[in-house]
């Protein structure tokens, strides 16, 4: 955002600070400048009599144009050795004799005009010294000058045209207004939508620095009491929610005064005609962006909002043939009365119904868009203009009729004839209720570190708008203000209670407290299972998160619900790993061809799946994967470690099991079981052996045991009692029970039942076994559990170990299961 000085000073009351010191509050309000540039402007007071001129004027980095006088043309001769040059002669008071001719080659002017004259010793803006001098051999004696030699305009086809009644002798500068003006090139975060004009920057910078501001959105607006026409519409409700449609006659298209060019350009935009440089102008300075139609090129003389058909065309103003609502991205136009499509939504007008020379009559647009509808067609058809980057930051709804007004101020400055014909503001939902906060003073405090009081947060906020109601003693409800739509939460205005009180005012402080850092049950957890498989010999292993499809298949994963990337460098790194089992075969792989086959490896990763219903982002989970190769016995190695890890972390007994599956995608059919959470049927992980088939196709010759868990779900499991307990100092007495339980028995009720019945003499109850085959009915399993009995006091008689397995026994029995003989 461009930020002229001098405009600034209009909106900011006394705003007479250094350069550093403005540069410092705008840092400090989080409005960060970039950089500044010195420039040449015109002041609209001092160049109020130059209404007329119409040079495009340009501000350039230049300090002044000493020796550049203003003169009126006298006499005008032919130059005898060239048909393309003229010598003029010119005088510098009125009624004084010609000063000595004036070789020109510019021919747009005649007899009476008055023009800017460089005199001997003048240093232009480009770094030529004017001096005496041959031209064709006649002499010259000075320069005329164009608009471009000035550094004061772009218009190089002729001489710098100044306004009938121009004082002579009087220097440039005074004549046009030419002040030294200063632009700061302001970054504008997101969140700022206010902070894409000039009043939004004015109203922070004033209140930052205790001055008044000057509102330009304050206006009468007696001027839009005219008719309603009734006749414009809006069938896209979610698209735009405002139009207002504003008729004006009496239009003089041509050039805009001076200092409204001067303006537009030192705002970053190029003065096209006054009616689009009216529209730019207010856009600057109100930050709502507006069009304007020449209303003869309407079919009905009206305007209609709605979403756009697919494939539908529009040629915009820069001539290009845009194709709209193609990519699965739908985009808003503005129609005729005919429905055609004359516009695409708060991105850029049709080239048909553009404002020409020949317009006498315009149809003025303003309305409120959706900012992600405007957002999303920019983006996809790569037309981002200054409207849409106001639109989608969601420019203020409630500055629409003020813009209309200024608007009308700034064409009437070259076209007084104007007339405002009718007005009409369509909105379909009504006025929406300002939003309000509730924002507790005890809160804004231990956010900042800071000790205001509720009337001093008050006074902060009141001049940029937000309006505090009290409500109780440290209470209030803050109205948020229509032009700060990113304010939604008690954040956001501790934020502005934060920029505004000054962040160099806040001590620093370090925060005490009662108790040392330490680490997070998460990262405790995580270091635990580090420590543990890396106490068994296991090795830590790191693999790319990135890779192919083929990858995936070959590890006999499901391929169909892969995150591919858009756009890969390379094949092989097309897919995010749904498991970590690709990656870890790889490394085994990579092992064995370097004759190091009997590797145990491990790593803590994630994997990625499609989005799951009402997200919008790859699905994602931390897993924990082992890989053993080279054992005997893999499968019982990966479930005996799998036991250790669970045991380390305290998960209870009763928490999870292992259930056999007919397939697991990799794992060998029988040799392999899922991890079950106990009671619920979540799965948690797979423990067992790699399918001898994958180990195949990835040039392994060993059997490979593996453990594939949900490392955030089994670290959130149920976790023992980690009270301490006394340990007896008498023997303690093993008892193994068998039940064969129906499948709708779950683990969890007959182990309950089991330590119901055990009493305070049963120190501990595993699982030891889980059967189904021969002599187990179908629909039913063996579970067999190892009840360890001691007593504190005491050991524990036979008699009393038989009671309690005749207890056990029969609360087994009565969970629906039978003790298996």
């Amino acid at each position: 955002m461009l930020v002229p000085l001098s405009w600034l000073r209009e909106l900011v009351t006394g705003l007479d600070h250094t350069t550093e010191q403005i540069v410092a509050a705008l840092d400090s309000l989080g409005l960060v400048v970039e950089s500044t540039e010195p420039v040449v402007s015109l002041d609209p007071v001092g160049a109020a009599a130059n209404r007329s001129g119409g040079d495009d004027v340009r501000p350039l980095a230049t300090d002044q144009l000493t020796g550049v006088l203003t003169c009126e043309v006298v006499a005008i001769r032919p130059h005898p050795n060239a048909d393309k040059v003229r010598l003029i002669d010119v005088r510098t008071s009125e009624g004084a004799e010609p000063l000595p001719q004036v070789a020109c080659g510019a021919w747009n002017f005649s007899v009476g005009d008055r023009v800017p004259l460089a005199t001997f010793g003048t240093v232009m803006p480009n770094g030529m010294k004017i001096e005496a001098r041959k031209l064709r051999g006649e002499e010259s004696n000075g320069m005329l000058c164009s608009g471009p030699e000035l550094g004061l305009g772009v218009d190089a086809s002729g001489l710098m045209i100044l306004p009938a009644g121009t004082p002579l002798g009087v220097p440039i500068e005074r004549a046009l207004g030419v002040t030294r003006d200063l632009v700061f090139d302001l970054s504008v975060e997101a969140n700022r939508p206010d902070a894409m004009s000039l009043r939004g920057v004015a109203r922070d910078l004033a209140a930052r620095l205790g001055l008044a501001f000057a509102d330009p959105a304050i206006r009468d607006r007696s001027m839009l009491q005219v008719p309603s026409r009734g006749v414009d519409s809006i069938t896209a409700n979610d698209l735009c929610d405002r139009l207002t449609t504003t008729v004006l006659e009496g239009v003089r298209v041509g050039p805009s005064p001076a200092w409204i060019q001067s303006r537009v350009n030192a705002g970053g935009m190029r003065p096209i005609s006054n009616v689009v440089d009216a529209s730019n102008y207010v856009m600057l300075e109100l930050g709502i962006p507006s069009h304007a139609f020449d209303i003869e090129t309407l079919a009905g003389e009206r305007i209609g909002v709605r979403w756009a058909a697919e494939g539908e065309h529009v040629v915009t103003l820069d001539g290009k043939d845009r194709e709209l609502s193609k990519d699965g991205v739908v985009d808003g136009v503005i129609t005729d009365g005919a429905g055609t499509a004359v516009g695409i939504a708060a991105i850029m007008g049709g080239l048909a119904s553009e404002v020409t020379a020949t317009t006498t009559r315009v149809l003025l647009e303003v309305a409120h868009w959706s900012p992600m509808a405007i957002a999303r067609s920019a983006k996809k058809l790569g037309l981002r203009s200054e409207a849409s980057a106001r639109y989608e930051r969601n420019a203020d709804a409630e500055a629409v009729p003020a813009t209309i007004v200024r608007f009308i101020e700034i064409l009437r400055e070259s076209s007084p004839e104007l007339r405002v014909v009718s007005h009409d503001d369509i909105r379909p939902a009504g006025t929406p209720a300002p939003p309000v906060v509730e924002v507790r003073t005890d809160r804004v405090n231990l956010i900042l570190g800071t000790e205001l009081d509720d009337s001093t947060i008050a006074s902060l906020l009141a001049p940029i708008g937000f309006t505090s109601t009290p409500i109780k003693p440290g209470l209030s409800a803050v109205t948020i203000p229509s032009w700060r739509t990113d304010a939604t939460e008690e954040i956001n205005i501790i934020e502005e209670v934060g920029r505004h009180y000054g962040y160099d005012k806040i001590t620093r402080v370090v925060p005490l407290s009662p108790r040392v850092g330490r680490l997070s049950p998460r990262q405790r957890d995580r270091r635990a299972v580090r420590s543990l498989l890396t106490g068994a010999g296991i090795n830590e292993a790191w693999t790319a998160t990135l890779i192919s499809a083929a990858d995936v298949e070959a590890a006999g994963l499901p391929s169909d619900k892969l995150v591919r990337l858009a756009n890969p460098l390379v094949a092989e790194e097309s897919v995010l790993r749904p498991s970590l089992l690709p990656g870890m075969l790889q490394a085994l792989r990579h092992n064995a061809t370097r004759r190091n086959p009997a590797v145990k490896l491990f790593e803590t990763g994630r994997v990625f799946g499609e989005p799951r219903v009402r997200q919008i982002v790859p699905y994602e989970r931390e897993r924990l994967a082992v890989a053993l190769a080279g054992n005997a016995d893999d499968a019982r190695s990966a479930k005996q470690l799998f036991e250790r890890l669970t045991a380390m972390l305290g998960v209870a007994d009763h928490a999870i099991e292992l259930r056999a599956a007919d397939s697991i995608p990799g794992l060998h059919p029988t040799r392999s079981a899922l991890v079950i959470g106990a009671g619920t049927g979540f799965p948690l992980g797979v423990v067992g052996e790699v399918d001898p088939e994958v180990l195949e196709r990835f040039g392994i010759d060993r059997r490979v045991g593996w453990v594939d868990v949900d490392l955030e779900n089994i670290c959130g499991l149920p976790r023992r009692s980690q009270e301490l307990q006394p340990v007896s100092s008498y023997p303690s007495s093993d008892l193994d029970l068998a039940f064969v339980t129906p499948d709708a028995v779950a683990v969890d009720t007959l182990a309950g039942a089991l330590r119901q019945a055990g009493g305070d003499v049963l120190e501990s109850l595993q699982l030891f076994d889980v059967y189904r085959g021969p002599g187990v009915d179908a629909g039913s399993r063996s579970l067999a559990f190892r009840l360890r009995f001691v007593a504190l006091d005491r050991t524990l008689s036979e008699a009393e170990l038989a009671n309690l397995q005749t207890a056990c026994v029969a609360a087994g029995t009565a969970t629906g299961a039978s003790l298996r003989s």
